[in-house]
């Protein structure tokens, strides 16, 4: 009788675990997460990034290494851990803080899908003389709106282009720093200037805290790399080895990254559209200071729109199909879970335009095309780390009752110790989502400020509010089929 592969440790096919870490590092780290921070807080990032880097990227992936290994046949998402850690209530809100979590990001996306395709053909900053705030507000939906409806055709398409639009934006990132380098040595001249120690201290204050949950939202997704624990020839040595060099790309690229902007950006006085523009303004003048004129630009540019296209493909299929997952009949009404005849659960794709539709309509009230770009960006930094302490509160269950569940791979062996890390994830996502809430757009107490503000706490309220409506009409559906019974 021939033995199963999976069964013969000699057959099975693993993963090696330097390829686990480019998977899942490609996924978090992008150029465009450099620059977003890089806004905020200017050379001093370095120092968040180092940080970051330590006290949460390393304890956050291998945390979903815990939970990923003890719960490998739960499908691998924080939903599922949540579920049996925690109970079926919290999985289903940890369930829909991850998709709620994903409709700023979404609508962020398909802005930037407009933004590339404006700098691909224009190959300048000009989109704003083109285009109303109502005008972007209305492509935006369309983009998502195209996508929501031929999903099925385009989606294996933009799987395979997604991979080489990933890959080539890793390389143009890890390009630009290198380049940068070679730049300096030709003579190229330092935009920061005083370029001093004085340069990378941050100052903390409200608005440096206000701003960390960017970080958070940068480089968080260490839980897809989790998914794969199982397929590593050993778990327990192999998985922490790929997480360590997770923390040496990720404090590679983001503090060279950083630095290397410092070059063609003077820190001290950055441009107010550096979110929306500023990795085009970048390769722009890389371009330009090496002699090769707007060929990096463009280069740039087309990889930039065909990666945000996959990016918005993927986000719209998964996040719509997390709403008709694991949840259970208690918690979300059969309706919503409903698919149609070609496996899309067809209402939850037009919750997802119904939530889209709101930011869009409630950003339009803002003043610009970069404030609402910038505002879009900066709501992630506030529902992506609210996501996030799910991950931690279910590792604190894990670990305050680890005689339940057999865990291959243990992240710290000590209880207490484990469980003190678990608490401090927990807090400092807190913390960093609460913050975020202040606005980063506008001076202190103006009318922008108060309305951003407004809209920060109306747009959280919503997101995550609207998830304590299925439950009720679960319940309801529940109690009219047994009337019906009856």
């Amino acid at each position: 009788m021939q033995m199963d592969p999976d069964l013969n440790p000699d057959t099975k096919s693993y993963m090696k675990w330097p390829m686990l870490t480019l998977l899942t590092f490609t996924t978090i780290v992008g150029f465009e997460d450099v620059i977003y921070p890089f806004q905020n807080q200017g050379l001093s990032v370095i120092f968040s990034w180092i940080f970051m880097a330590v006290a949460y990227v390393l304890p956050y992936g291998l945390i979903s290494a815990q939970m990923g290994s003890t719960f490998n046949e739960a499908g691998g998402g924080l939903a599922s851990w949540s579920k049996h850690a925690l109970g079926e209530g919290a999985g289903y809100w940890t369930g829909w803080m991850f998709w709620a979590s994903l409709m700023p990001y979404t609508v962020d996306v398909a802005n930037s899908v407009i933004v590339s395709l404006s700098w691909t053909i224009l190959g300048n900053n000009s989109l704003d003389k083109y285009m109303t705030n109502v005008m972007f507000g209305i492509f935006t939906f369309v983009v998502i709106g195209l996508f929501l409806v031929f999903q099925n055709l385009v989606q294996k398409s933009l799987e395979i282009l997604g991979m080489l639009a990933g890959g080539a934006m890793f390389i143009m990132t890890v390009l630009f720093v290198i380049m940068t380098v070679v730049g300096l040595k030709q003579g190229v001249h330092i935009a920061t200037q005083p370029f001093t120690w004085s340069a990378f201290i941050p100052k903390f204050d409200t608005h440096y805290f206000a701003t960390t949950g960017l970080l958070v939202f940068a480089v968080s997704g260490a839980e897809i790399g989790a998914a794969y624990v199982t397929k590593l020839r050993n778990p327990k040595s192999e998985f922490p080895k790929a997480m360590y060099l997770l923390i040496v790309l990720t404090v590679f690229l983001t503090v060279f990254g950083s630095l290397a902007l410092g070059v063609f950006f003077n820190a001290h006085h950055l441009p107010n559209d550096l979110k929306m523009n500023g990795a085009f303004y970048a390769f722009d003048r890389l371009g330009e200071s090496l002699g090769l004129g707007k060929l990096m630009l463009h280069i740039y540019s087309f990889v930039s729109f065909i990666y945000m296209l996959s990016q918005l493909g993927v986000l719209l299929d998964a996040s719509s199909r997390v709403l008709s997952g694991d949840a259970s009949d208690r918690y979300m009404p059969s309706w919503m879970r409903k698919l149609d005849r070609t496996g899309r659960p067809i209402h939850a794709y037009t919750l997802t335009a119904l939530l889209c539709l709101f930011l869009l309509l409630l950003s339009g009230t803002l003043p610009s095309i970069n404030s609402i770009f910038n505002w879009l960006l900066n709501l992630n930094g506030i529902v992506t780390p609210y996501k996030s302490c799910w991950l931690f509160l279910g590792f604190i269950a894990l670990r305050l009752h680890e005689d339940r569940f057999d865990s291959p791979f243990v992240f710290i062996k000590n209880k207490g110790l484990a469980i003190t890390v678990g608490v401090w994830g927990f807090l400092f996502a807190f913390v960093c989502a609460s913050l975020g809430v202040l606005p980063q757009e506008g001076a202190l107490w103006s009318g922008l400020w108060w309305h951003e503000l407004a809209m920060n706490i109306v747009s959280v309220a919503v997101l995550f509010g609207v998830g304590g409506i299925m439950p009720l009409l679960a319940r309801r559906e529940q109690k009219q089929h047994s009337l019906v019974k009856h």
